[in-house]
């Protein structure tokens, strides 16, 4: 089964990092790769440059950095829970930010996780694979018609 997963992340080097943890153990899975919170946007709701894509097609996780250019990933996070098709999909906030102000305003706003990402190679990749495990593997969200 070939799922989806929404990668938003404008660090290159984080980015690079996270998909080789992500497709290391998975072959088949599809991460998508939004720069910026207006593409995550964009990509969500089938705009845009993505305007072509079936929009019932939903990601099965998003995994959301808060310091993003064009919107944040905590405008990002609303958007996606102001929508009732959208509102279900888990969002991992996966971010350099310890602000705990950040913390409390992402699960205000609905986010199912909440992860600093490491400062070495092997934890950053460890961690996103150990997401992936989790999120893809032993989580359960339920299928709506867009």
């Amino acid at each position: 089964m070939n799922e989806t997963v929404l990668l938003v992340e404008d660090n290159p080097d984080d980015e690079l990092l996270a998909l080789r943890a992500l497709k290391k153990t998975q072959a088949d899975l599809h991460v998508v790769v939004a720069r910026n919170g207006e593409e995550a946007i964009d990509y969500i709701f089938a705009r845009g440059k993505f305007s072509g894509r079936d929009k019932a097609d939903l990601p099965k996780v998003i995994f959301l950095d808060i310091k993003l250019p064009k919107l944040s990933g905590l405008q990002v996070l609303e958007q996606i829970r102001q929508n009732t098709a959208s509102a279900i999909v888990p969002v991992v906030l996966l971010t350099s930010s310890d602000e705990e102000l950040d913390m409390v305003r992402g699960y205000q706003l609905g986010a199912n996780s909440y992860v600093n990402k490491p400062v070495s190679y092997d934890d950053f990749t460890s961690q996103v694979a150990l997401l992936k495990d989790y999120w893809l593997r032993e989580n359960k969200t339920p299928r709506l018609a867009g």
